[in-house]
């Protein structure tokens, strides 16, 4: 700590002790080298993705510099023996060189920077010489008449041969037009056009493109050092403080559906669809070749493209309009700035699938990998590997392909006409299996996925080659693009005004799941689900329930590691099941303090409405508070929180949210409100309503989340605004009633009047019940009873032992889940270092040690001490001190 404690971090303002301290420890973690990982919570409203900024971005310029040390001193040993003089001259012919190509470098982007800023003063419009695509792309009539057979049919397929150019899945046209950027595979890359050498890069990841385009803004604040030792630069190097520094080169990488500028591919609007147009738009036999895509022609507009995206920071819309004026895709131009950026931006599922990093050119090996919002990492790698597939969707799939194939099946030859077939029998085996699911007892359960594919042979189907044959030929885009251009012509000729919808990309959908059927089966479960419509419908669903095998690639290669959130507590989760096999060594773990001072949370576990005897050992006593599912439906617990809630809303000012275990809790409880339990007496919710307006989140239907928010908004903020609920008291304010796990729960901001109070009833444990979870539980009770067997030790620890530390293991997960829910809620008040707030967590749970120690740092040495002892009378009297004489 001593050594780091002189580490400038450049950061923009003078930052808070925690933000120090969560910097140095980033700063450390990337410093030890290879392997390492480092676990970091650090509070919203700390600061927390500048800091990660100015921690990672320091180390890389430090870590650049004295690469470039390095190897002048290797240079220097390896002239051991030489004249002085010439191992001076060698050195500083080398040192001139590097500070030439730098210095070129940084003036290429500074005019890239200058030609942006004029085109955003003269505020040009596109140029009346560039060429234009019309918007209706190539069906537009126009009095042409499509050419079905060159369009829809599918081409000779040659079984998909594999080049051996390390590019994967990619097709060849796309591996073909990538080494013509530069970005080709086993080939030496040529160096093009002052291309620069690939360096070390920070993968910057996050869950939203809205996360990622802020993140871009908090990186335009700081300023770096060079990259290079100052004494290279050329004394002609210029102005000294602009030498001073060197700006970050940013590129935020993405998908077609973000990026694409060809209009007659993007109004696709499936990516899959996208993905295949335009994959046939680059083949050799197509006539209609995309002309944005890079090639000679326009080999200086993708260089300019290059060079505008590392000048600039730019974020995915800044992308898109720079391609827009160059005329060039920038899908495929943002390839040729890889080599180039420090700092490469990406949402979750870009990084999180091997196929999606192979498409974008990612390389981990070696680099840095940042995950910022990390607390859900584990639910994101199980999202981006699921897949659900409907009867309805397999019915409509297996309508589609049968139409193509009356109009196109005597022209489908050889591989084509077989691989067509096969695709028709995986269709109607999993239509058959549905099909009598749909009629037999019970609404869910848990599939082999042997018994799916059983019907018609399709068990015998190679499923790997099937998948690449519809990915390659782009059947699935053939056949519903066919399919649409049949409704169009037939709404058409029928006179109807309307187009008709374009259809579900349901054969899409079809090889996604197949592609999810591929993983490894011990690590993935299918389920079976009856739907609530009409007509009766069922869905089967893939879920990976457990993220060790797919986030392997990332663990093992990158350089290092860096997962940070705001509320990452349980961190024991993530080390067992993203990391299993790293040494304890290898993993750095950090929960940082709030940068408010101590005086501005107040944090109460209230257990009972009554004190507890010091002396009680009944922690569960009759008058406790205790929602478990087993006895939260106790109508005189639900009227006692009713009134705890009273009493609450007459001491804090402003907005109380209130956060339940479900929306049918929810539910249960606000209809137990509504009714009086005592003749002559008004129900609580009439006397909640005259303290406070009062709102409530529904799972579906009533207003959206932005609707709901205003309204609560308007009911704090602008006292005199009538409520929907009741009519404001003198007092004002408003109280939010919301779900843990919600939408309100995660990414809503109850900053400052809006959440002067959290309210927490209850631990919102999943169903243990349901298949998922049954399922979840029994995986990692069978993974870590194959771990203890295996263990050299084994012999001192029985098969009892063994058995109830797996099934401890499994609790803990399913207590973790429940914790990471809480915690996320809880977050969702102090936002900044002037706010305040007080927690109250109802539940006689809260109070022992365990479920203490899996809240996060910060809020945990906030809880007043022995309040699970004191019953609300405590409670009331904390609230009172706390809110006394402060503004409201």
């Amino acid at each position: 700590m001593s050594e780091n404690a002189a580490i400038d971090f450049h950061h923009p303002y003078q930052p808070y002790d925690v933000q120090l301290e969560f910097m140095r420890t980033v700063y450390d973690v990337l410093e030890k080298g290879y392997g390492q990982v480092g676990i970091l919570e650090s509070p919203t409203g700390t600061g927390k993705s500048l800091s990660l900024i100015c921690a990672t971005l320091t180390w890389l310029r430090s870590h650049k510099r004295s690469k470039f040390e390095a190897s002048f001193n290797a240079t220097a040993a390896g002239m051991a023996g030489e004249p002085e003089w010439m191992v001076e001259a060698a050195l500083k012919r080398k040192r001139e060189e590097l500070g030439r190509r730098w210095e070129e470098r940084e003036r290429a982007l500074e005019r890239a920077r200058m030609r942006e800023r004029e085109l955003e003063a003269r505020g040009r419009e596109r140029s009346a010489k560039r060429a234009r695509v019309d918007d209706d792309g190539r069906r537009t009539k126009g009095g042409r008449e499509v050419d079905e057979e060159r369009e829809f049919l599918i081409e000779d397929w040659d079984g998909g041969d594999d080049t051996g150019d390390g590019l994967g899945p990619l097709s060849k046209e796309t591996r073909e037009l990538l080494e013509k950027v530069g970005l080709g595979g086993s080939r030496e890359k040529e160096k093009i056009d002052g291309e620069v050498e690939d360096e070390i890069k920070i993968y910057y990841t996050s869950r939203t493109h809205s996360q990622l385009t802020q993140f871009i803004s908090e990186l335009r604040r700081p300023a770096f050092p060079p990259s290079i030792p100052t004494d290279v630069m050329s004394p002609k190097g210029g102005d000294e403080e602009k030498r001073a520094t060197e700006a970050v080169k940013q590129l935020p990488l993405s998908s077609r559906q973000k990026l694409c500028i060809n209009p007659s591919v993007a109004r696709l609007g499936s990516l899959s669809a996208i993905n295949d147009r335009c994959t046939e738009l680059q083949q050799s036999k197509s006539k209609e070749k995309c002309p944005f895509l890079p090639n000679a022609e326009n080999l200086k507009q993708t260089h300019e493209f290059r060079d505008t995206a590392l000048a600039t920071l730019p974020d995915i819309e800044d992308l898109h309009r720079v391609g827009k004026e160059l005329q060039v895709c920038p899908y495929y131009a943002s390839r040729t700035a890889i080599p180039g950026a420090e700092v490469i931006t990406l949402p979750y599922p870009l990084l999180l699938q091997k196929s999606a990093r192979d498409a974008l050119g990612i390389k981990l090996e070696g680099n840095i990998v940042v995950i910022d919002e990390a607390h859900n990492i584990m639910d994101a790698v199980a999202n981006v590997h699921a897949a659900e597939i409907r009867l309805s969707e397999l019915r409509r799939a297996r309508q589609m392909l049968g139409f193509y194939v009356k109009r196109f099946g005597k022209k489908l030859k050889g591989e084509n006409r077989v691989m067509v077939a096969q695709v028709g029998k995986v269709i109607e085996s999993l239509s058959e299996c549905l099909s009598g699911l749909l009629t037999a007892k019970g609404d869910q359960g848990i599939l082999d996925s042997s018994i799916i594919l059983k019907a018609r042979g399709a068990d015998q189907i190679n499923p790997y080659q099937l998948i690449k044959y519809i990915q390659e030929s782009k059947l699935a885009y053939k056949v519903e693009s066919y399919v649409s251009h049949a409704e169009e012509q037939e709404a058409s000729s029928s006179g109807t005004v309307d187009k008709p919808t374009r259809s579900t990309p349901v054969l899409h959908i079809l090889v996604s799941f197949m592609a999810a059927l591929t993983n490894l089966s011990v690590e993935g479960r299918i389920f079976y689900e009856k739907l609530a419509v009409t007509p009766p419908d069922i869905k089967l669903s893939y879920l990976l329930l457990s993220p060790t095998h797919a986030f392997s690639s990332i663990a093992s290669a990158a350089r290092a590691i860096v997962l940070a959130g705001g509320t990452m507590s349980p961190f024991e989760d993530y080390k067992m099941h993203l990391f299993p096999t790293l040494p304890p060594d290898k993993i750095t773990t950090l929960s940082c303090g709030h940068v408010i001072p101590s005086s501005n949370l107040f944090a109460w576990a209230l257990a009972s409405t009554k004190p507890v005897p010091p002396d009680n050992n009944n922690t569960a006593a009759a008058d406790s508070f205790e929602f478990s599912f087993q006895k939260r439906s106790d109508r005189s617990m639900i009227r006692q929180l009713g009134l705890a809630l009273l009493n609450i809303c007459s001491v804090v000012p402003d907005g109380v949210v209130v956060f339940f275990p479900s929306y049918g809790y929810l539910d249960e409880v606000v209809t137990a409100w509504q009714t009086s339990d005592t003749p002559g007496q008004p129900p609580l919710w009439g006397r909640l309503a005259a303290k406070k307006a009062l709102f409530r989140e529904t799972k579906s239907g009533g207003p959206t989340s932005e609707e709901l928010l205003q309204q609560y908004s308007a009911a704090i903020l602008s006292p005199t605004s009538p409520s929907a609920s009741a009519a404001p008291s003198s007092r004002g304010g408003a109280v939010l009633l919301s779900v843990v796990g919600g939408r309100l729960s995660e990414g809503i901001n109850f900053s400052d009047r809006l959440g002067r109070c959290v309210v927490v009833v209850g631990l919102p444990y999943p169903n243990i019940h349901s298949p998922d979870w049954k399922a979840r539980l029994e995986y990692i009770e069978s993974t870590v009873l194959s771990r203890l067997s295996s263990e050299e030790n084994q012999q001192q620890n029985n098969a009892a032992q063994a058995r109830a530390q797996a099934k401890q293991a499994a609790r803990e997960f399913y207590e973790n889940a429940c914790m990471r829910a809480v915690n996320q809620s809880i977050g969702r008040a102090i936002r900044h270092r002037e706010d305040y707030a007080a927690v109250v967590l109802v539940d006689r749970r809260f109070g022992t040690e365990r479920i203490k120690g899996k809240l996060p740092g910060w809020i945990r040495a906030g809880i007043v001490e022995r309040a699970e002892e004191k019953g609300l009378q405590g409670l009331m009297g904390g609230l009172s001190l706390f809110f006394k004489g402060r503004r409201a």
